[in-house]
């Protein structure tokens, strides 16, 4: 929990420091959202945030949800993903500072996203960074398949 703590203040104090140097209003809402974003361990879309801010009876505007969402992506502290799912318009979210690096598994029937880390990702990483003189800023793995969880509420029967 303690952890958790420390790692939302680094986050809002880095909101902050960049909101400041855009010269962008430090409102309420936009700290209320990151504290949301922050609470969560999932991988959520622009309504799930909004319709969890409005479970907590915080009344925020989809619109804000959305900018703030990009704001916070300008300034590091949430990664946006397209998982290739059937609205290819629908982007995906997730806290980003404190996080190592890791790839997803995205389910074709349930669409649940799951992480894995594999430190041969680093290793391939620094071998194309190494190879091809390139500086890696990010990368992104995902696989697509379908989950052998129980869990899958949508998962067909095999009979």
């Amino acid at each position: 929990m303690q952890e958790s703590n420390l790692l939302l203040a680094t986050a809002r104090v880095k909101l902050e420091e960049s909101l400041l140097a855009k010269g962008l209003r430090r409102s309420s809402e936009r700290f209320a959202i990151l504290d949301e974003v922050y609470s969560r361990n999932d991988h959520f879309d622009a309504e799930e945030l909004y319709q969890a801010m409005h479970q907590k009876a915080y009344p925020v505007s989809r619109a804000t949800v959305y900018n703030t969402l990009d704001v916070l992506i300008d300034c590091g502290l949430v990664r946006r993903h397209h998982f290739g799912e059937e609205d290819n318009s629908k982007s995906r979210y997730e806290k980003s500072l404190g996080r190592q690096q890791h790839a997803h598994m995205v389910c074709t029937v349930c669409h649940r996203v799951k992480e894995f880390c594999d430190p041969r990702l680093h290793l391939i990483k620094t071998n194309v960074s190494t190879t091809l003189q390139f500086q890696v800023e990010s990368h992104s793995l995902v696989f697509y398949g379908q989950c052998t969880d129980d869990t899958c509420e949508t998962r067909p029967s095999h009979e």
